[in-house]
């Protein structure tokens, strides 16, 4: 999926609003807090036809918004023809997918996989004591965040030039948070946002310019290099970073930033739906490569003389 088309709307309606820190209240808890919420509702899935003749063993998926500290996902409605079957699972901690299997379609024949959720949506605030936050330990850390260290699509943390930078961007901090900061920073006053074409972390480098893909991949690949777990999250029409650090007690959390638009650190006033977490997805269909955005996938085998599916994805929000 490319979103970048829609960024420059993102920053025009970012620009104008106060930090976090200034509209809200500060928590004392760990990790951050949450601030005001917006509630929608979202309907996604596929609506498959079987066009020249008869279909059978069509299976698909297509990705569903799930539950976050900062998101509450409630099921309102399936939608499910007779022909098909569904269910649920999660991928790589970061995505929920509906897995689509539809045995036999008659020729000519439409069958619906959609689920309709209301998504609610809270603001999140930095905290008010970033000085009790550490990196982590990489030899203490959980498997799924020591994924968040590796290179993925377009994110090349591992590139010699990446990390050289990631040693010299607030090699002078002694505090973590400070550290993360330099480098959200150093990335927003030396990428100019434009839009364009996806070209990933180090294209945007050499480039000095780059959309809101290229600058959260930017970050997210010096973060890495430097020791720091940081990932995409992905909302409609944008993407922005998030980052990972642990408290004094060795409790790890994930703090947002907004890498192109209105400066944002460690809180986020975006409340559009959260669809995935990370950038480094296997497909459940083998043989396919790994993935920044789970994106749908459909197949299916014609009968003899048959035809094939046609499928539309489905992914919008609906009235309540």
């Amino acid at each position: 999926m490319r979103i970048g088309i829609f960024c420059v709307v993102v920053i025009l309606s970012l620009s104008s609003v106060a930090p976090v820190s200034a509209q809200f209240k500060q928590g004392e808890a760990e990790g951050p807090q949450m601030g005001d919420s917006q509630t929608t509702c979202w309907r996604t899935g596929m609506i498959v036809k079987a066009t020249g003749g008869a279909c059978r063993g069509i299976t698909g998926y297509a990705p569903v918004p799930t539950d976050w500290p900062e998101q509450q996902v409630t099921i309102l409605e399936e939608e499910v023809s007779p022909e098909a079957k569904i269910s649920y699972k999660m991928i790589d901690g970061g995505v929920k997918i509906m897995n689509v299997r539809i045995p036999m379609l008659a020729a000519g024949k439409e069958a619906k996989a959609l689920v309709t959720v209301e998504i609610r949506r809270s603001t999140m605030l930095p905290p008010e004591d970033t000085d009790r936050y550490v990196l982590p330990d990489e030899k203490k850390m959980p498997r799924e965040i020591r994924l968040y260290l590796v290179p993925s699509p377009k994110i090349e943390s591992r590139s010699p030039k990446i990390r050289k930078l990631a040693k010299e961007i607030g090699a002078d901090q002694q505090q973590a948070w400070k550290k993360v900061e330099a480098i959200y920073d150093w990335v927003r006053e030396n990428v100019k946002y434009q839009n364009g074409p996806l070209k990933g972390a180090l294209a945007a480098l050499k480039d000095g310019t780059g959309d809101c893909e290229e600058l959260t991949s930017l970050f997210i690949a010096i973060c890495r290099a430097a020791g720091i777990p940081a990932r995409t999250v992905w909302v409609p029409g944008h993407c922005y970073p998030e980052f990972y650090l642990c408290d004094e007690s060795g409790k790890g959390h994930w703090f947002p930033c907004q890498a192109a638009g209105a400066r944002e650190f460690g809180g986020i006033t975006e409340t559009r739906p959260v669809l995935q977490k990370g950038d480094n997805f296997r497909p459940p269909k083998k043989g396919r490569e790994r993935q920044r955005y789970m994106a749908e996938y459909l197949t299916g085998t014609p009968t003899r003389g048959g035809g094939k599916p046609q499928v539309r994805f489905i992914r919008e929000t609906v009235a309540k």
